[in-house]
Formats: C-alpha cells, sequence, structure tokens
C-alpha cells in the first residue's frame, strides 16, 4: 500500500539534506498519515482511512461525504 493520503493524495516529496559543509544527500519528507476510523452518517458505520493531518483537520470543518466526493473516492468500499 502506497504511502499516500486517502482523500488529498499527499505523499512523499524528494529533497536533500544538507550538512554542515553542505553536503547534500537525498532524503525523503514523508506526509504525516494516520489511520482513521471516521463515522460515515449515510452508511451508518466507521470508515478506516490513511488520511494526511491536514485531511483530518480539514474533514472535522467539512465533513466526511463532502471530502469524498470531491476526490472521487466510493466509501462503500472503505
Amino acid at each position: 500500500m502506497a504511502r499516500k493520503c486517502d482523500i488529498t493524495g499527499k505523499q512523499a516529496n524528494n529533497a536533500f539534506a544538507i550538512s554542515h559543509s553542505h553536503r547534500r544527500t537525498k532524503r525523503l519528507q514523508e506526509a504525516n498519515l494516520q489511520t482513521k476510523r471516521v463515522w460515515w452518517p449515510q452508511g451508518k458505520r466507521f470508515v478506516k482511512l490513511r488520511l494526511s493531518t491536514k485531511a483530518i483537520k480539514t474533514l472535522e470543518k467539512r465533513g466526511i461525504e463532502a471530502m469524498a466526493r470531491e476526490a472521487g473516492i466510493n466509501l462503500a468500499k472503505y
């Protein structure tokens, strides 16, 4: 399973780790992903999603149904 947010699609970013002598080595900046059980009122059950922390904050404001519809995912499969 890819390390990717189910709703926003956030994933790792390639970057450089720069030392004191300014040597640059490749590193990954991973997204802050959390596994979250979210109540889905229309389905009358919990849905287990892998979400970024930014998506969790937005989800509390906008609701799961609106965000899933915008992302184009079917909550019945989760």
